[in-house]
């Protein structure tokens, strides 16, 4: 399958600075939209992408965080939608989103470069009831946008038909394979129409992600906005080198840096596992910042009501894990702090994009503790620059914590997890009974060994005769009428 290489990264900015969205084809009334929002000039990948999808040509676009890759693909999908009609349960377009918060972003995209248009939308997230996407699918939707598991328990319960799909979106791409979401992804492009429109965006290209696009994709447009794993030039970058990798060592030492690095208008802590966001943000919390958790376990109404607090400024500090490290729309972060170093250098990347963008300046701290040294060399490796040290003020001159203690809650906190775990399981095994054959090996029989000795022993029970079944005796009288009937009772009542 074949794809066009596009022009080097400096052509196509020059390019694209040229232009405005006057010249890219869009209708008069997205363009309004457009410029009610106060943007006249395109990105490079919306110069490219815009007029290749009004086209009708699929496309494959490489691009980072904060490229302006949302508004490419829904500019000229509310053109290509602003002829037709929707069908009821029939979607006419589908956007595949691998978080609830990017799906209900590109709905709000749509919503505002889409007010012109009268089109209609449906969100399919979890966290909302299916009662209510149902409702919006039974009328007909032009865009549906979901995330793929709920849109397949949709599916499933035949509440949605694929077979009208005339574009398809799959954004962050590369996220949806972190999350275990491709064999998933297969599956609704097997769904759809091969004759549909198919526009695929991610930030990195793993060999995974390559292989769908020359599965799925037909002679795709090859578009990059910028080279892959590259930093922006508006962050400055520090790493903050720790005397142990602790726990206690680590908060002490993101509290000093958020102190110790300027001037912090807001920021987000940014964490590799979801019991650390939970611990980290009741820390600073407890020690007078203004900050507030949010990963993926949290209820949806919480993850929203925490995001609008951090977006209108109400909320200073976000703790959170890697859910919100791709395509959250917050333009103006002005720190971003890495509790650790990412597990992966391409999460270095997305995470500290989250600041220094659209020209503004931003600031990047990572932890570095005696362990993390090689996940630092492979983060300066990717951005091909070394990663100037911090001078902070107030940092831990020693090991706080057990040196033992890796990450988490710590291992007092482990232990009191395991023994939690133990006493319900023994707990579980006082009730739930069990064939000990159909268990592991050395399985012991589930039942308290005293009440079993005492069934064992316990002599069989003798077979006792049917008796025949015949009214109670204290109904009958001598002459064999049924008392309360006298001579009246039905026949089937009296004694034979």
């Amino acid at each position: 399958m074949t794809s066009e290489i596009p022009a080097p990264e400096g052509a196509e900015t020059a390019q694209a600075s040229s232009i405005t969205f006057d010249d890219l084809g869009l209708s008069e009334a997205t363009l309004r939209a457009v410029k009610e929002t106060g943007y006249n000039t395109p990105t490079p990948i919306q110069a490219q992408a815009i007029p290749e999808v009004l086209k009708g040509r699929d496309v494959l676009g490489i691009a980072q965080t904060g490229t302006g890759k949302t508004a490419a693909f829904t500019l000229p999908m509310i053109d290509i939608l602003a002829a037709g009609r929707a069908r009821a349960r029939m979607p006419r377009t589908l956007i595949l989103e691998p978080t609830r918060e990017l799906a209900a972003q590109v709905a709000e995209g749509f919503d505002k470069y889409g007010k012109y248009q009268k089109l209609t939308k449906a969100l399919l997230i979890g966290g909302v009831s299916f009662g209510d996407q149902d409702a919006l699918l039974a009328r007909g939707v032009d865009v549906l946008i979901a995330t793929p598991g709920r849109l397949l328990d949709h599916f499933e319960r035949g509440k949605l038909l694929l077979t009208g799909v005339q574009v398809m979106v799959v954004d962050e791409a590369d996220r949806m394979l972190d999350m275990g979401f491709i064999p998933d992804i297969e599956r609704i492009f097997k769904l759809t129409p091969f004759t549909r429109q198919t526009l695929f965006f991610s930030a990195t290209m793993p060999p995974e992600i390559t292989r769908l696009t020359e599965q799925f994709l037909s002679s795709p447009k090859r578009i990059e906005a910028s080279r892959p794993a590259t930093t922006a030039s508006t962050i400055t970058q520090r790493v903050v080198m720790l005397p142990g990798g602790d726990p206690r060592t680590r908060r002490a030492a993101l509290r000093a840096t958020m102190t110790g690095s300027g001037e912090v208008k807001n920021g987000i802590i940014f964490c590799n596992r979801k019991t650390d966001v939970d611990v980290v943000a009741l820390s600073l919390k407890r020690h007078g910042f203004n900050a507030a958790p949010i990963h993926g376990d949290l209820d949806q109404s919480l993850r929203t009501k925490t995001l609008d607090r951090f977006r209108s400024g109400d909320l200073q500090f976000l703790v959170a894990s890697d859910v919100a490290a791709r395509g959250l729309d917050i333009p103006d972060v002005s720190h971003v702090f890495n509790y650790e170093p990412p597990r992966s250098p391409d999460d270095y990347v997305h995470r500290i994009g989250r600041t220094g963008r659209a020209g503004r300046q931003g600031a990047s701290f990572t932890l570095v503790g005696p362990g993390d040294r090689k996940s630092l060399e492979a983060i300066e490796k990717l951005t091909g620059k070394p990663i100037e040290k911090a001078a902070i003020e107030g940092l831990p001159e020693a090991a706080l914590g057990d040196p033992r203690d890796s990450g988490g809650r710590g291992r007092r906190a482990e232990e009191l997890k395991r023994e939690h775990s133990k006493r319900l399981s023994e707990k579980k095994q006082r009730y739930v009974k069990r064939d000990p054959a159909r268990g592991e090996a050395g399985t012991e029989p589930v039942a308290p060994p005293a009440p079993a000795e005492a069934k064992e022993s316990r002599p069989p029970r003798r077979e006792q005769p049917r008796r025949e079944q015949r009214p109670p005796r204290e109904e009958r009288s001598a002459s064999g009428a049924v008392q309360g009937f006298g001579d009246n009772a039905p026949a089937f009542l009296k004694r034979k």
